[in-house]
């Protein structure tokens, strides 16, 4: 006589085999409409002009023949105008700068949120869950003037990295907040309970306990953050200076500078798109840890 508990019916066993077949299916297909543009665009960025427009899904051929396959990268760095690699540090400026604040600022007020029951903590999750249905373009001139009105008292301060910076620390804390207080909720509240017992202040709990418990959940927000500064090209345009401007707005302009020269512009997105790849998969461990910890409890 079979076994009940783990007998399974044949129909069963084929319903549960052809949907893990059908799921398999369904995410090679939405990995191949994902990675196809990409190696479409690093393919193209080792080609010329005529080669990209008669050929475009075709490997390299002439300047793989002479020799210079790098060509077009070598040109964005001979633009002083539209210097590709001034830009790269101008995003990790801007960019690091304006995670670490976003970091630093969300953290203790997940923190908060996430431990302590003040008469407000509904009316303020939901002004953060609400703030983020504003759309960036709402309060471009609203940013714009308290920028022009900082600047009369700050010396300097007008097109500085500054005036993206505090935009986006402001822009993007909500979002920070709420994925942060999600995730500290789930950290057992026995060992703050402890740390007390054992003489530990508030805001050593928060150094000492919380901040690396929560780990996970900062380099995961974080990423997230860092693309949406990085890749920004709306406030970088409108605030900051010719000298300070990021690669995104260069990128946009490698149109205009080289008419249709399309091979540079290939080579543009390549070089920046790189360093945002690398940094998730090494990084891709942390970041479905604090996403999914954030997600199971709260």
């Amino acid at each position: 006589m079979k076994n009940k508990s783990t007998y399974i019916p044949e129909k069963m066993f084929f319903k549960g085999k052809m949907s893990k077949v059908a799921t398999y299916i369904i995410l090679s297909f939405w990995a191949l409409t994902t990675i196809a543009p990409l190696l479409w665009v690093l393919l193209n960025s080792f080609k010329n002009n005529d080669e990209i427009i008669s050929n475009a899904l075709g490997l390299p051929q002439m300047y793989l023949k002479t020799g210079n396959l790098f060509t077009n990268f070598e040109s964005l760095g001979r633009f002083s105008d539209n210097n590709i690699f001034r830009g790269f540090m101008n995003s990790f400026i801007i960019s690091g700068s304006a995670l670490f604040g976003i970091l630093l600022l969300s953290s203790m007020a997940a923190f908060v949120l996430a431990r302590f029951k003040f008469r407000f903590t509904k009316q303020v999750t939901a002004y953060l869950v609400a703030s983020m249905l504003i759309p960036q373009f709402a309060v471009i001139v609203p940013n714009f003037v308290i920028m022009r009105e900082i600047a009369k008292v700050i010396p300097n301060f007008q097109g500085s990295y500054m005036t993206v910076i505090i935009p986006h620390v402001a822009a993007f804390c909500n979002f920070a907040i709420l994925m942060l207080t999600s995730f500290m909720k789930t950290i057992p509240a026995e060992l703050e309970e402890a740390a007390i017992i054992d003489g530990c202040s508030i805001p050593g709990i928060f150094v000492k306990i919380i901040t690396p418990l929560s780990i996970p959940a900062f380099v995961s927000v974080g990423i997230m953050v860092f693309l949406w500064s990085y890749n920004d090209l709306i406030t970088p345009l409108v605030y900051l200076t010719k000298v300070n401007l990021p690669v995104t707005v260069l990128i946009s302009q490698v149109q205009g500078l080289y008419s249709t020269d399309y091979g540079a512009m290939m080579a543009a997105v390549t070089i920046t798109v790189v360093p945002v790849l690398l940094l998730y998969v090494f990084s891709q461990e942390y970041v479905i840890k604090g996403l999914t910890a954030g997600a199971v409890k709260g």
